[in-house]
């Protein structure tokens, strides 16, 4: 027996997720650092959750996939980006179709901005030591 399911990878900031959808009843098994969460628990703010759920209700099919959600690094938000496009990303290979519904949404754009990094010379990433003319 072949398990059908359909995987996205999304990324923001320094968090990775990775998302597997399996036709089913809508329920989420979330893993957070390789350890088990439960969803609603670890994503208590109605907005977290709504914000995930955001492309299953925009195109409808909540209660079509059991997800099965991995995600490393960040925090918080970052996580919560990353799960949103991952999820995206995999409605789109289960259907090519639903791509210029997602795109006009902006569900399948990646956020790049990520922490500048450090230069040498300078105490942080812009940040220059105090100038001193005598």
């Amino acid at each position: 027996m072949s398990l059908i399911q359909y995987y996205g990878t999304g990324k923001r900031k320094t968090s990775i997720a990775r998302v597997f959808l399996r036709p089913g009843k809508g329920e989420i098994t979330l893993y957070v650092n390789k350890k088990p969460r439960p969803f609603t628990d670890y994503f208590n703010l109605s907005r977290h959750a709504s914000f995930i759920k955001q492309p299953l209700l925009l195109t409808e099919t909540e209660s079509k996939f059991d997800l099965f959600i991995r995600v490393n690094g960040g925090g918080m938000n970052g996580q919560v980006d990353a799960i949103r496009l991952g999820i995206s990303r995999a409605l789109v290979e289960f259907n090519k179709e639903l791509r210029g519904t997602l795109r006009a949404a902006g569900l399948l754009t990646r956020d790049a901005r990520i922490k500048e990094r450090k230069k040498y010379g300078l105490l942080g990433a812009r940040k220059a030591p105090q100038y001193h003319k005598r």
